[in-house]
């Protein structure tokens, strides 16, 4: 199994993407901590898998909080003995003019979207450089290299996402610690479902595979950046978003 004696920690890890991870993950090998907010589905989702015979815990954490993301990465160790494997995935969407986006929303995007996501690369980098070694996998998204309309906070973090894994993968080349990150396309999620349906047919058309993503497709990209196949891979910027880039470059 590729993941086989691996530690790993997926932040947002309780539906969709994050969820999508966990049980990819823990399938080659991997202990899993599935960390979100301590009022999400993450402790019930985590108590079924591990009743299965994975290796999964739930440890709630709120990534606007330092000392949150402090003590995750502190008590995964103290657990398992290491992390090996991050997956800084919590995140929120919005939408909204950028006129009427009030500071209070803008900055809320921001915190989470971005300073949440250097809140967990720093504190698995820490952890990391005592060990030697380790992989971070960050979060971003196709509005990491493209603009989009109405998308004014959710953009302007994920831009921050992806530039920031390059100066982090420069940084932590030299002491073993790779980071990269993913920037998923349109994913069919149970929100997406709700959509009518010219709504959901116009973003069908935006990817030239003709489709919208499965979870379990950006799981299979995390996958492999966590994986010891990925060894000469640090500072990438993964698309995993049916040609959707593509066809905008």
């Amino acid at each position: 199994m590729r993941l086989q004696g691996k530690t790993m920690i997926v932040t947002g890890g309780a539906s969709g993407i994050g969820l999508a991870t966990v049980e990819r993950c823990l399938k080659e090998g991997a202990k899993v901590v599935l960390s979100d907010l301590a009022g999400s589905d993450g402790a019930a989702r985590a108590q079924a898998l591990d009743a299965m015979g994975a290796r999964c815990l739930f440890m709630p954490c709120d990534v606007t909080s330092t000392e949150q993301v402090d003590a995750l990465v502190a008590n995964t160790v103290e657990q398992w003995g290491s992390v090996d494997i991050v997956f800084a995935n919590a995140g929120i969407g919005g939408t909204g003019d950028a006129a009427d986006t009030t500071d209070a929303d803008y900055l809320r995007t921001i915190d989470i979207n971005l300073n949440g996501v250097f809140r967990t690369a720093r504190a698995a980098l820490r952890q990391m450089y005592r060990q030697g070694s380790g992989s971070i996998i960050n979060c971003a998204s196709i509005l990491g290299a493209l603009g989009q309309s109405g998308t004014v906070a959710y953009s302007a973090a994920k831009g921050g996402v992806v530039n920031m894994t390059r100066t982090l993968a420069i940084e932590a080349a030299p002491r073993g610690v790779r980071v990269n990150s993913i920037g998923p396309g349109y994913i069919d999620t149970p929100l997406l479902k709700d959509f009518p349906d010219e709504m959901r047919q116009a973003l069908i058309r935006l990817h030239p595979i003709g489709r919208l993503g499965r979870d379990e497709e950006v799981a299979n990209a995390v996958l492999f950046l966590g994986s010891d196949e990925a060894s000469f891979v640090t500072g990438a910027y993964l698309l995993v978003d049916g040609g959707y880039a593509a066809g905008k470059s």
